[in-house]
């Protein structure tokens, strides 16, 4: 017997009844930071200022003597590693708390994600929905903590058969 199966729906995120709270998802694959992806992300959202972009000047003006990456980037960068586990079946997007960068991040730095689920609760409004609360860490090659933040999503509940 053949099994079909549809990329969008069922292997990209999960649905709201498919979580626990007290569940850890470890994301992977791990992300090395380049110099000219944190250079390009600073230019597109226009933060290009010299402690990201010149460094010339973060080796004479900053403690490390190296350019610090866009906090900006690493928070997309670790919401982006989550969506497969966590949001990719999300119908939208509720709100970010709680966003906060522990440690500087340099190029060259690898990042690594998980998540683990805080809350869940059935919406409301649309009893067929679910809104699930996480906080992703962030941590860098050395397991140190970089960026944490939490987020809530509105998910579908699986459909019955």
């Amino acid at each position: 017997m053949t099994r079909e199966f549809d990329a969008r729906s069922d292997r990209y995120g999960r649905f709201f009844d498919e979580f626990e709270v007290g569940d850890i998802y470890k994301h992977w694959p791990g992300k090395t930071i380049t110099e000219s992806e944190d250079h390009i992300f600073s230019m597109l959202t226009m933060a290009g200022s010299p402690i990201h972009v010149d460094s010339n000047y973060a080796k004479n003006e900053l403690p490390s003597g190296k350019n610090l990456v866009l906090g900006t980037y690493i928070y997309a960068l670790l919401t982006g590693m989550s969506v497969s586990d966590i949001s990719g079946k999300a119908i939208a997007s509720l709100g970010v708390k709680e966003l906060k960068h522990i440690l500087p991040v340099f190029h060259g730095d690898t990042i690594y994600a998980h998540t683990e689920i805080l809350e869940k609760r059935v919406s409301n409004s649309k009893p067929n929905q679910g809104i699930l609360t996480v906080k992703t860490t962030g941590t860098n090659q050395n397991g140190d903590v970089v960026c944490i933040f939490e987020r809530a999503v509105l998910l579908p509940l699986k459909p019955a058969n």
